[in-house]
């Protein structure tokens, strides 16, 4: 996908190396996939995910395939559109020199610049008010509103700070691990973690988090499957509104993502079975048929996962 045109005004932040500490949660949980056999159908997990419901925490952070943290307060240095440290106002240059460091970080901030202006520009033309997220980097440790942010957890979004977090050797997680190569399979992710800003802007995740804590374990990992799968159709229409800047193969390297993390595709390879009842993303099949219907009609208003059948 061509977004090698990087608007340098958007909030950045850059933690750098080890920023994080205590506890926290949630994300793609790499790290712990082979201790505990994944999240994913796993008793043990299941637990601790209806003890973090009970306590407000699962559905208080969205990523690409996990949710649920504690409280933390967040660090670092904030960049254009944000104050930082005793309260600086970051500059361009700084944003440019924190989003070109490297390849995958500059990657990054072309899908969030990219995203940022699609979504504002949805918003102006219903009259609503936009307000723009931070991206948020950290190199194997950091911390957000949410609690600590680890490379293990993969990237994710947290309502508290309005900010999205990402350790950028996810990517290559993604292409080696899970066979999602390709610069749309980034911008995917980058673009799937900004339909939550979205949802979270018009209330839906605090709805859907309240909605949980007063359900039980089933219920409220059905909640959060619709949740997930409506910022599938977001990124989907995110790509949509910039269709003329796609190539060849990137719509294909999107379902090949949406494939790799599914919940079903997941708790086969990490457990040998399926538990639909423990499912919180949504299966590979859904996932891809949603970020299909986001990027075929172009339209948010097509994204309602909360009603009729998923």
């Amino acid at each position: 996908m061509r977004l090698d045109d990087f608007d340098p005004n958007i909030n950045v932040e850059d933690q750098g190396r080890g920023g994080g500490s205590g506890g926290g949660g949630g994300g793609l949980l790499f790290g712990l996939l082979p201790l505990i056999g994944s999240r994913f159908g796993c008793g043990g997990i299941v637990v601790v995910l209806i003890v973090m419901a009970l306590f407000g925490g699962l559905g208080n952070i969205g990523g690409m395939l996990g949710g649920g943290s504690s409280p933390s307060a967040p660090s670092g240095q904030i960049t254009q559109g944000g104050a930082g440290r005793g309260g600086e106002q970051g500059s361009g240059t700084d944003a440019q020199s924190i989003c070109t460091l490297n390849p995958e970080r500059r990657a990054a901030c072309n899908a969030f610049s990219s995203a940022q202006k699609t979504w504002a520009a949805i918003f102006a033309k219903n009259g609503e008010q936009f307000q723009a997220p931070k991206l948020s980097f950290f190199d194997e440790n950091g911390r957000s509103g949410c609690g600590a942010a680890q490379a293990a957890m993969g990237p994710f979004y947290c309502p508290t700070d309005n900010g999205i977090f990402l350790d950028t050797s996810f990517f290559d997680e993604l292409a080696n691990r899970f066979g999602a190569r390709g610069d749309f399979a980034q911008d995917y992710v980058i673009a799937h973690e900004f339909g939550h800003h979205i949802q979270n802007l018009v209330g839906t995740s605090s709805q859907v988090s309240r909605a949980q804590q007063r359900a039980g374990s089933s219920e409220g990992n059905a909640l959060s499957v619709r949740l997930e799968l409506q910022a599938d159709c977001f990124a989907g229409v995110w790509a949509a509104a910039n269709r003329d800047r796609l190539e060849p193969g990137d719509i294909e390297e999107g379902m090949t993502a949406a494939q790799a993390i599914g919940d079903d595709t997941l708790q086969k390879q990490a457990q040998g079975r399926v538990v639909p009842d423990s499912f919180t993303h949504g299966t590979s099949a859904q996932r891809q048929t949603w970020l299909r219907r986001g990027l075929d009609s172009g339209d948010p208003k097509v994204c309602d996962t909360f009603s009729g059948a998923i």
